[in-house]
């Protein structure tokens, strides 16, 4: 024991530690570099960057480390690079760890949910926005933990450049053992050594996702404000509302749109001009027909809802609108302006792409939601507006506030998206949706990813966008009863056709196509509508 303490504490071993963390550090540090040049290139939609990057990728993780050791210090010098024993080691590690710490990135990448990168695009956020602030926020949360085993196994296996001569502890426990001949003590304390070294990191990495872990309070995350994505500053909190109150949990109930004067209405959204203007518009995936020459006039502040049967590319639909997808051919035209092309006729690229729809004044509502996951109710409203529109964090976090007492959600301002129900994931979507002004809402089956006693007060928000602000808005919907009382128009689809439009209460209640009709009979049932074939 005497003898295992001695060499525990001998400065010949402990300078040995000083090495090996130098390699380690240096060899993290390039492949960090490394790792994040490949995952770019895989991640391109460039094929010969991602083949080169590939390639690069099977190379270096299928070769022993010890042959780029020996490779790195014997052979580099053949042509004319010479590099220390201590350079050549980091080189090596750096290039064998690249690939690893490539993968790592990523999967962190690809594991955040597609939704939201849309969300960001719909929002107007360029490219770097979106990484910045959207995806590697939550791709680091779920790198930290292979981050910390691909430093302990990087730890471990600095001890390999001991066979191009680097004096770290691995080499100087073999030397001190071969004059000794103490083999057990010598081991024992070097294998001491390396489980504290191996120890500091794992610490390391427990305080770190501490750090991240959002479910902890604010308080107990002290260096989670340092991070570029961190939320700006609070506003203070609303004071909690109850149920039936106007910021409270139910919405409370409004005049009916279905009440209102249609034929005044209609007259005067015939004096509107276009608000959206869809003609020719034609797309494809692979050989199937989505869109097959659609054409449609929206007039400014018209309601129209979208019918059909799933796959009738009504969503494809919205999502063109919005640029989201690309088409074939066709055109489509927001305020009399043509979305995503230059006046010569060639698209924009994607910051360009992303300033347009910043400034072009298209919300839209998805399915799922797609809220930030990292972000609470009241930052996935205010963040888009500061990171997007410029404006000042004091005035979003006012502006996401009211937004969200308008959508009876004042009271959850801080919550994360997981621990609302999906009626108020939904309900704050919508506000997200609102914060910048839109002039056209696009809102792609708002209720279908909900329980059927959530939907009425997604629907009962929906109607009171309707009738208190006059916005123009888009709905693809199977909730009959919800459009017979809030569109002004039912354009119903089919094979990516308009099959029939018109009024929405000619249409619901007396179709002329038989492909209408039998539509509306099958849904019927739950809409309560009487359908005259």
């Amino acid at each position: 024991m005497d003898l295992f303490l001695h060499y525990l504490s001998l400065p010949y071993l402990l300078r040995g530690i000083g090495f090996t963390i130098a390699v380690t550090v240096l060899g993290l540090g390039g492949g960090l570099l490394v790792g994040l040049v490949l995952a770019t290139m895989q991640l391109s939609r460039i094929g010969p960057l991602a083949a080169i990057a590939r390639g690069y990728t099977v190379i270096f993780r299928g070769t022993p480390l010890i042959l780029q050791l020996v490779f790195a210090y014997d052979a580099l010098p053949h042509i004319g690079l010479k590099l220390s024993a201590m350079g050549a080691a980091a080189l090596a590690l750096a290039a064998n760890e690249g690939p690893f710490i490539a993968e790592i990135l990523r999967a962190g990448v690809l594991g955040v949910d597609r939704g939201q990168t849309l969300a960001g695009q719909a929002l107007g956020m360029t490219p770097a926005v979106l990484m910045r602030r959207v995806i590697a926020p939550q791709a680091i949360r779920t790198m930290v933990p292979a981050f910390g085993n691909e430093s302990v196994s990087a730890l471990k296996n600095s001890s390999l450049a001991s066979v191009i001569a680097v004096d770290e502890l691995t080499l100087r426990s073999t030397q001190l053992a071969s004059s000794t001949f103490d083999f057990f003590s010598i081991f024992f304390a070097s294998g001491l050594m390396y489980l504290l070294l191996t120890g500091a990191v794992a610490m390391i990495q427990l305080i770190a996702e501490r750090a991240l872990d959002l479910d902890r309070p604010p308080s107990s995350r002290p260096f989670a404000r340092l991070l570029p994505w961190s939320r700006g500053g609070r506003a203070a909190s609303p004071s909690p509302a109850t149920p039936g109150s106007p910021g409270g949990d139910g919405p409370s109930a409004l005049p009916a749109h279905a009440k209102a004067d249609r034929a005044n209405r209609a007259a005067q959204l015939a004096r509107n001009g276009a608000a959206v203007q869809i003609s020719g518009l034609k797309k494809r995936y692979g050989e199937q027909v989505v869109l097959d020459g659609f054409d449609l006039t929206i007039r400014s502040g018209e309601v129209i809802a979208l019918l059909g049967p799933s796959g009738s590319g009504k969503s494809t639909l919205l999502r063109c609108i919005n640029h989201l997808e690309q088409w074939d051919a066709g055109e489509i035209r927001v305020g009399g302006r043509r979305l995503g092309f230059r006046d010569d006729g060639r698209p924009l690229g994607a910051r360009e792409l992303a300033n347009e729809r910043a400034g072009a004044g298209v919300g839209m509502v998805f399915q799922h939601f797609n809220l930030f996951s990292h972000l609470s109710a009241r930052e996935n409203i205010a963040g888009p507006l500061r990171w997007v529109h410029g404006v000042p964090a004091e005035e979003a976090d006012r502006r996401a506030l009211a937004l969200l007492e308008r959508v009876g959600l004042s009271h959850r301002a801080d919550a994360l998206p997981r621990h609302l129900s999906g009626g108020q994931q939904q309900r704050v979507a919508i506000a997200r949706s609102l914060a910048p002004n839109p002039r056209v809402l696009l809102l792609d089956e708002p209720t279908s990813a909900l329980d059927p006693e959530l939907v009425g007060e997604v629907l009962e928000v929906v109607r009171r966008l309707a009738v208190e602000d006059g916005l123009t808005m888009i709905i693809s919907t199977h909730q009959l009863r919800f459009a017979h009382e809030v569109a002004d128009r039912v354009v119903f689809m089919s094979g990516g056709c308009v099959i029939e439009e018109g009024h929405a209460h000619e249409v619901l209640t007396r179709p002329k196509h038989p492909l209408t009709a039998r539509f509306l009979r099958v849904m019927a049932a739950d809409s309560e509508l009487a359908v005259t074939p």
